[in-house]
């Protein structure tokens, strides 16, 4: 049964910076590629980054490159995402997603429909 649970949403003043973290069970991260994903209220579900289970690569949306940084720590089962230069549009529910396909993920290949499991969310609140 795969699950992946998500933590360390909370609130944050623009500027500053948090870390999430996503613990994986049922699943190898050695066979999945890994998406960050966030939906603010009104907004449609956009993919903030993924890392890829072969070589480890990574990709990010232009709206987070240069301030968002995904990792990832097998042995720990747990994808991470450090958030920095936190802005107010970055406040939403970050959730995050595997997909055991071959495709070589980018950002431009973050479709929904590909994942094939997904966390429940952690919520980012920016506010000064």
């Amino acid at each position: 049964q795969a699950q992946f649970v998500e933590s360390g949403g909370k609130l944050v003043q623009p500027g500053g910076s948090l870390t999430l973290s996503c613990v994986a069970s049922g699943f190898s991260l050695d066979y999945y590629t890994i998406g960050w994903f966030r939906q603010a209220p009104g907004k449609e579900l956009e993919g903030v980054s993924c890392i890829n289970f072969n070589d480890g690569s990574t990709d990010y949306a232009d709206s987070v490159k240069g301030r968002f940084t995904i990792s990832r720590d097998k042995a720990k089962k747990t994808i991470y995402l450090q958030m920095n230069s936190v802005k107010p549009d970055d406040a939403a529910v970050y959730t995050c997603a595997a997909y055991n396909g071959d495709i070589h993920m980018t950002i431009k290949s973050m479709f929904p429909g590909l994942m094939n499991y997904w966390g429940e969310g952690t919520l980012v609140t920016v506010s000064s």
